[in-house]
């Protein structure tokens, strides 16, 4: 990945740690920075806060934002310093040197930009209703800001407001944002909020806006906004700690009175005045609601029912400590725990809540629904990435929470007018990316015996995707086998993409007594075959009379410039992109001889990419990508082949070299948890390559001891023996004491815990996952 410049941020977080030792609180002066203590500890005296820097990924091309939430929250209350541009999807980038102001939803390391809702920004002077040039901050309502003056951690962020002389401190429950904003002595104290923010070009894809007065102290609105999510809606209600001096309402950036009617245009904005004291502090509470302003107002009520910043701060950061203290990893290098924990942070930023405190929420048809009682509904699912490693993770150390997101996809598929959800958001169907993954997510969750699930609504609406859908070249895939790249785009990754898909409701079919799809889809998944080209040794585009496209070229993204054959990837990389059906392939390949030759090969070839090769190809090792999703199992199929010292050594190497404790900490972007759950399984030791068939394969642990708990608090531990510090080969395994000789293991087999000891030398064991019985194994 070409990183962007970086900014020196070793003063930020060396000032970060100093102040957490000191034990300096956010409860302290304006200004001041910690974590707000509990009475419970973690890791013995040690608070797992610490090792969390949320600036990790907001360089580069991380796309993070910094800003406080709780774990799966639908608010995520973060400052934007810009709402455009790709390396800005959430809003925030580590190189600008001003804010725009604070909005309360934020996408965890897309690909693809959205929300930004609701913009709130504190400023003393002049009043000023449009956000002005980045490089001219003076000529707007943003505000410069230094990062030595940025402090954040899980559930809280602060910056002190270079401009306005304005300290802004923010924190979150699961529906509510809360602020605390700061003031310098100034008869021209103010607090704007944009309903025309949002990301994408200024304005233009706002719906409407909706904008009443609730009280001389509360604000209602709402609007739609047309970006990645089409029609997505969403509202809030704004209650303030003290009455508002005045507060003025603007429709086109031209003042109008304010009032309980209700506006309603594509640009408005309000503006509440006050008249503050030297450091006078005005707090807002913020709930917001999918469904409606009168469910923010109930959002709001139910989580923050007082004015007690600090205490909502504390109990943020305690969630965080108890989500984070479930899996417990012991090193030595603290440099290593900070990006182990980060990412374990990242990966519970999505998917997020979306219903009310009520049970109500906006279905995939934008028709409100009701839950029955206890359920919960979640939405941003980045599936075409979080079906390898996220939802894996889950079914671990959130397995209480499995049941509820599974349910979410399939009421999606069933309310959806586009069907089986593919990356829906808030919502909307976005329709992002190749194949048609909750379907992977559904059939793993089957498979690993989880209950409460609709698993019959789940089949019929994957059935009628995979047998009688119009959809994106599966009318060709079904009838000759594969997809005709001279009819289709991205031909050859939407084949293997439905290949598993197939794999993964066949698994399903089978699960609920439907033999004949399961043997259909199960046979129907080996597609891929049709690409196969023994000549040149990749899978290769094929057009719709069976001859191969020309030229070739297995570093391109395509045979013609009209679009490409491949999804965000090429020959080389989509070559190894089966996950379901590797011992077969290996076979095709030539056998394990071959198979290990081409790996070896796609990693030691030069890393050139072609100019129109899109940015999110990246991390590059030869040709293998890691900053890109479809090569995250690829390492691992050494021991597919007898060869998992060949695995050790690449997974050694991408887990010390692909992240960094560093804002450009990650070499893609995280894209909603899969960038940092790669990271968290390979580091403790092991990977599923195939999620659906519950396996998972042995990597070569990072960390000396990693203990996980599972549900009912069981525990599932890796304990690493090294023969020397710098060991890296496993050379041979135990279960609860008892030789484990296989290279990989069951999801059965440590659902209710269990202790792995990895025998780890500083030379390749010659018999360990050698035998065709002890490798990983599909079919």
């Amino acid at each position: 990945m070409q990183s962007l410049s970086r900014s020196t941020l070793w003063t930020r977080r060396e000032l970060m740690r100093g102040l957490a030792a000191l034990g300096v609180t956010a409860a302290g002066a304006p200004g001041t920075f910690g974590f707000a203590r509990s009475g419970k500890q973690i890791e013995g005296d040690v608070d797992l806060l610490k090792f969390v820097d949320v600036m990790i990924g907001t360089g580069g091309h991380g796309h993070m934002y910094p800003g406080a939430t709780v774990p799966f929250g639908m608010v995520q209350l973060s400052p934007d310093t810009y709402n455009n541009d790709w390396d800005w999807c959430s809003g925030y980038h580590i190189s600008d040197e001003s804010i725009m102001g604070f909005s309360h939803t934020h996408l965890s390391g897309t690909g693809c930009g959205d929300l930004l809702d609701f913009l709130v920004v504190p400023r003393t002077g002049e009043v000023r209703l449009v956000p002005g040039d980045r490089k001219q901050p003076g000529t707007g309502y943003r505000s410069r800001f230094s990062h030595a003056n940025e402090h954040a951690h899980p559930g809280y962020y602060s910056v002190l407001l270079d401009d306005a002389g304005v300290r802004a401190e923010l924190t979150a429950t699961e529906h509510a944002g809360f602020h605390r904003y700061t003031f310098p002595a100034s008869d021209s104290s103010h607090i704007l909020l944009d309903l025309s923010h949002a990301y994408g070009e200024a304005g233009k894809d706002i719906v409407w806006c909706a904008l009443s007065q609730a009280n001389e102290r509360a604000i209602l609105a709402g609007h739609a906004t047309n970006a990645w999510g089409p029609g997505r809606e969403m509202y809030i209600a704004l209650e303030f700690s003290r009455p508002f001096d005045r507060l003025e309402f603007y429709v086109d950036d031209k003042p109008v009175a304010a009032s309980s009617t209700q506006l309603r245009g594509k640009n408005l904005k309000a503006v509440a005045y006050f008249k503050t004291r030297a450091d006078e502090q005005i707090l807002i509470k913020a709930g917001l609601s999918g469904v409606s302003a009168d469910g923010a107002r109930k959002n709001l009520a139910a989580e923050l029912p007082d004015w007690d910043f600090d205490k909502v701060c504390r109990a943020a950061q305690d969630r965080w400590r108890r989500e984070l203290s479930k899996i417990q990893i012991e090193t030595a290098d603290n440099d290593r725990k900070t990006i182990f924990y980060t990412a374990l942070y990242h990966t519970m930023l999505a998917p997020t809540l979306f219903d009310d405190v009520d049970g109500l929420y906006r279905g995939m048809d934008g028709e409100v629904h009701q839950l029955t009682s206890g359920q919960r509904n979640y939405t941003t699912f980045s599936l075409w990435d979080t079906y390898r490693a996220e939802h894996p993770l889950f079914t671990l150390i959130q397995s209480d929470r499995v049941p509820d997101m599974v349910n979410s996809l399939i009421r999606m598929a069933e309310q959806s007018p586009a069907g089986v959800p593919v990356w829906p958001l808030q919502g909307k169907e976005t329709g992002c990316m190749t194949g048609y993954h909750s379907s992977a997510v559904i059939a793993e969750a089957c498979m690993k015996g989880f209950t409460g699930i609709d698993y019959q609504a789940g089949l019929k609406a994957l059935k009628k995707r995979a047998l009688d859908d119009d959809y994106r070249g599966l009318q060709w895939y079904r009838s000759m086998g594969y997809i005709p790249a001279d009819l289709e785009d991205e031909s050859v990754s939407k084949t293997l993409e439905y290949d598993y898909d197939d794999w993964a409701i066949a698994h399903l079919a089978e699960k609920l007594g439907d033999p004949t799809t399961a043997g259909l889809l199960r046979e129907r998944s080996h597609n891929y075959r049709h690409y196969w080209n023994a000549e040149t040794g990749f899978l290769r585009p094929k057009l719709q009379d069976g001859s191969w496209a020309t030229p070739f070229d297995p570093i391109a993204m395509g045979h013609s410039k009209k679009w490409r054959d491949y999804t965000e990837s090429n020959a080389w990389q989509t070559t190894f992109g089966i996950q379901h059906d590797v011992t077969a392939y290996i076979e095709t390949m030539g056998g394990d001889k071959a198979f290990v030759a081409k790996l070896d090969e796609l990693f030691n070839q030069p890393s050139t990419l072609p100019p129109d090769a899109p940015p999110d190809i990246a991390g590059m090792v030869g040709q293998y990508a890691h900053g890109n999703e479809p090569s995250h199992h690829i390492a691992y199929l050494y021991s597919y082949a007898g060869e998992p010292a060949k695995t050790h050594e690449r997974i050694h190497f991408l887990n010390t070299t692909m992240y960094h404790n560093d804002s450009d900490g990650m070499a893609g972007n995280e894209d909603c948890g899969q960038m940092s759950a790669w990271f968290i399984l390979s580091a403790i030791g092991f990977y599923p390559v195939d999620p659906v068939s519950t396996h998972y394969a042995f990597g070569t642990p990072l960390f000396d001891r990693s203990t996980l708990t599972l549900a009912g608090g069981k525990q599932l531990v890796f304990e690493a023996r090294r023969s020397t510090p710098a060991s890296i080969y496993v050379s041979s395994v135990s279960l609860n004491g008892k030789p484990y000789p296989q290279s990989w293991f069951s999801h059965e087999e440590i659902a209710g815990g269990g202790i792995f000891v990895l025998e780890i030398g500083s030379q390749p064991d010659p018999q360990f996952g050698k035998a065709v019985s002890a490798r990983p194994r599909s079919g």
